[in-house]
């Protein structure tokens, strides 16, 4: 009895921890030889696979890492499968090695392609392929292995429902992104959709933080508005321009549990700013 109790104590402290990892059984590719003899990488032993990277990943819930490799000759595919806290956070660490500029495909909620490499989220889990080899027939392996994971992998193939909050007028397509900590370089400000604007020669962009009640939305805001001083200018109605000492101007409004800020535009842009967040805010 002593020993399931101890063996419950033991399992316990290492689901609290972050350190319980889930097998990945990963799938078969037909002609090519598959090698698993990686370790199963934790918050405590991330860096000794990607060096400095490591801290990004970690900012983002990182939970753990399973690594596989398939070889055929000297072609190699390699995959790595990243598991974080939840699919806001594993779309976080996606969208930070993310640009418009590559080819996307329908794999999990959404993945894309360029030279040699496959990178898709779905769920919990952040995907890596990879292979070096220019060989037509390497290369399709590599997408049948993405798709074959994308199936294997449990979660939903959504995207945050945040994104969807964004106006689409002007809004860079696959830009959006999601920061877990520190937005725009303050400890206080946590947990944020970011999307960027452009329309004509303006360039802005728009957070949005949501969270559990409208109390802690309004704390949020008030200790921005405290630590920003007496240079702000109430709009009439519980919306606020004020200036940041490191990001400049700043219009900020909230309602219920929703905080929007828009940064980038001038004082005299008022009218550009109200129309975003009234958008949002209706």
């Amino acid at each position: 009895m002593i020993k399931k109790i101890l063996l419950l104590a033991f399992v316990l402290s290492l689901i609290s921890t972050g350190s319980f990892t889930q097998s990945i059984d990963f799938p078969i590719l037909e002609g090519f030889k598959k090698e698993t003899n990686y370790p199963v990488y934790t918050p405590d032993n991330l860096w000794d696979f990607i060096n400095g990277a490591a801290d990004n990943y970690l900012a983002y819930d990182f939970v753990d890492l399973h690594v596989a490799e398939y070889k055929k000759g000297k072609n190699v595919i390699k995959i790595e499968v990243y598991r974080h806290s939840n699919s806001t956070t594993a779309f976080g660490i996606y969208s930070t090695e993310r640009s418009p500029s590559f080819r996307f495909v329908n794999l999990g909620a959404q993945g894309y392609i360029n030279e040699g490499i496959i990178n898709f989220f779905k769920g919990n889990y952040y995907v890596k392929i990879r292979t070096y080899s220019k060989k037509e027939n390497v290369l399709r392996a590599a997408e049948s292995l993405a798709t074959r994971t994308a199936l294997m992998l449990k979660g939903d193939n959504e995207m945050p429902s945040g994104i969807n909050m964004f106006p689409s007028e002007g809004k860079r397509i696959n830009e959006e992104t999601y920061i877990n900590k520190s937005v725009l370089g303050h400890s206080f400000l946590n947990k944020a959709f970011r999307a960027d604007y452009e329309i004509g020669t303006d360039r802005f962009s728009i957070f949005l933080f949501f969270d559990e009640t409208p109390e802690k939305v309004r704390k949020t805001a008030e200790t921005y508005l405290a630590v920003t001083g007496i240079d702000q200018v109430d709009t009439g109605d519980g919306r606020f321009m004020l200036k940041d000492g490191y990001n400049g101007n700043i219009f900020l409004a909230w309602k219920d549990s929703l905080m929007v800020l828009i940064s980038g535009l001038a004082k005299d842009q008022a009218d550009v700013a109200d129309k975003y967040i009234s958008e949002i805010l209706k």
